[in-house]
């Protein structure tokens, strides 16, 4: 097992393992409230991936540092987070910088993300002759996909096949020369081909010559009541918890959404000793009307089909009810833990769960905003509800050097994202005066005909997991639209009533959208809701415009090198 570090929380000793993130350590020990709001809100794990900051604690003195990218690597003094405590001072002794004295890095190739698409296409670059720099926000190389182990695996649960394919391509990307800086967060975008980044609380420039944006995504928000209480958390933030430390979100879970990953989770914390009570998929029971797309399916990656097969004999095999055509409607919080409310899309049928944790996996929104900051263009897709950035067979977007791929593009899951990487990396490295050799020309072959096969697969799955989309029928007036501004429908309908139509208005009339998470939960809901109201489509321009920076970044880092 890992080394054991004694940290300690609200003065209580807690024991973690050295690697894993706080936010892991603080849940095995049956923490879930790791701040308060200003409305003395308790909140805890819900992204579990640093976007939507709410599981902010303060460490050793340090205010607002994210308990989920917070690394456990010595004895920590933690704190919750409260609201109304006052910030400590900065500290003024130290003289601000200008830009031209903050580091500046000048790679040949830039890759921003490094999951499965990042990696692959940092490979073929690199293969293809060019020199590649990748940063990540991670601690780790992986993305969400290949989430690598943070800790020593017990014998009883060692890295699966998941954790070594990932672990072959950070390896062979090593080996090849590419750079991998992880636990550089890209704050911002600028023409021409300009980024701003912070790393270890130092600015940096970064100026590519060409740059491959591979930022991923992340799950959408399920604005119901209670879902911003403890213990509810995304499918993503449970999985982490498990596949990077071995921990569970809880004995007693429940796991609600749209999509094949929550099945995956439940087989993943089945495995790992928890108590999944039931698998909720909002989408109806496959039947014989469906034969023709599980065909499909199974041509295009057979082994994905016995994937899937495998996750439903563990759930079996678990005890784990699988429940179609209902959605989570409510969540409670009560002595013993979580009380769920079910509902049918029709209304027509209720139940009830009593779990220590939920895991709300309702679909993905794509991290685009580094590209739509860069003026790349985007499109909207109804059926996906998502936009989708225009680019050639490429990847080239139509801003000169910009290149971008796999999930941040919209939605085509990990196996197509590696197979575009290919062609993405030996793409943007041609453009650089490179030529690939006779082994990556056929990997490139190799790389269009998996891609294709892999996008008939993701057709045919979405399909057979088609479901209706989120209604604000599902809120109450008090329901939080905005966790991070704890803004409420109520106060929505309040602005709309003043016949405020578009988001900018109401954003400035309620502060929607101006929390930490910037947006990225509340707003795709608030454009639905108000296209749906007044009968317009949604486009690139209809949610919140790109602001920099894009995320969340300390004052102090801005002002100095640190």
């Amino acid at each position: 097992m890992s080394a054991e570090i004694h940290i300690t929380f609200e003065g209580e000793t807690v024991l973690a393992r050295k690697g894993e993130s706080l936010a892991a350590s603080l849940a095995a020990h049956g923490v879930q409230a790791f701040r308060t709001t200003r409305c003395e809100a308790e909140r805890g794990l819900f992204c579990g991936m640093g976007v939507c900051q709410d599981c902010l604690v303060e460490v050793d003195g340090k205010p607002n540092q994210r308990a989920c990218m917070t690394k456990v690597d010595r004895p920590l003094v933690v704190r919750r987070e409260a609201h109304a405590r006052p910030l400590a001072p900065i500290d003024a002794g130290r003289p601000p910088v200008t830009i031209g004295e903050i580091e500046m890095i000048e790679p040949e190739v830039l890759v921003i993300g490094a999951g499965p698409g990042g990696l692959s296409a940092a490979i073929a670059a690199r293969r293809a002759g060019a020199s590649v720099l990748v940063v990540d926000e991670r601690s780790q190389p992986g993305g969400q996909y290949f989430k690598q182990l943070s800790v020593e695996a017990p014998p009883e649960a060692p890295p699966d096949a998941q954790h070594r394919e990932g672990a072959v391509l950070i390896e062979e990307a090593g080996r090849l020369g590419v750079v991998i800086r992880s636990g550089v967060t890209v704050w911002g975008a600028f023409e021409p081909n300009e980024f701003a980044a912070t790393a270890e609380g130092r600015t940096l420039r970064l100026l590519p010559k060409a740059a491959i944006i591979a930022t991923g995504a992340y799950e959408r928000g399920w604005p119901v009541p209670g879902w911003t209480l403890p213990g509810v958390m995304t499918t993503g933030a449970a999985q982490t918890l498990w596949r990077t430390a071995r921990r569970l979100p809880g004995r007693r879970v429940l796991i609600a959404g749209n999509g094949p990953l929550n099945l995956q989770l439940a087989a993943e914390l089945i495995a790992g000793g928890a108590e999944v009570v039931a698998v909720v998929e909002s989408a109806p029971r496959p039947g014989v009307a469906h034969a023709g797309l599980i065909a499909r399916m199974a041509l295009a990656s057979p082994q994905l089909i016995r994937d899937g097969l495998r996750y439903h004999a563990a759930r079996r095999s678990g005890r784990a009810a699988m429940i179609h055509g209902m959605v989570v409607a409510g969540i409670e919080k009560t002595a013993a833990g979580l009380s769920v409310h079910l509902r049918s899309q029709d209304g027509a049928a209720e139940q009830r769960r009593e779990v220590d944790a939920l895991c709300l996996g309702y679909g993905f929104e794509p991290s685009n905003e580094l590209l739509r900051a860069l003026g790349c263009g985007h499109d909207y897709d109804p059926l996906r509800r998502q936009l989708v950035t225009r680019r050639n067979s490429d990847g080239l977007t139509d801003i000169a050097g910009i290149y971008a791929l796999g999930d941040c593009t919209g939605l085509g899951g990990a196996r197509a994202a590696l197979a575009e990487g290919i062609i993405v990396g030996v793409a943007a490295a041609r453009a650089l005066g490179h030529q690939p050799d006779a082994g990556l020309a056929s990997r490139l072959a190799r790389a269009a005909t998996d891609l294709a096969r892999h996008r008939r697969f993701q057709q045919a799955l979405w399909s057979l997991y088609a479901a209706p989309a989120y209604s604000a029928k599902l809120a109450t007036p008090e329901t939080l639209l905005c966790r991070c501004e704890e803004v409420s429908f109520g106060q929505i309908e309040e602005a709309l009533s003043e016949e405020m139509r578009l988001m900018g208005a109401i954003k400035r009339r309620t502060r929607v959208g101006m929390g930490r998470c910037q947006g990225r939960y509340c707003a795709p809901v608030l454009d639905a809701l108000l296209a749906e109201r007044y009968g317009r489509p949604r486009d690139e321009f209809t949610g919140f415009a790109p602001r920099v920076p894009v995320k969340p970044v300390a004052i102090e880092d801005l002002a100095r090198l640190g």
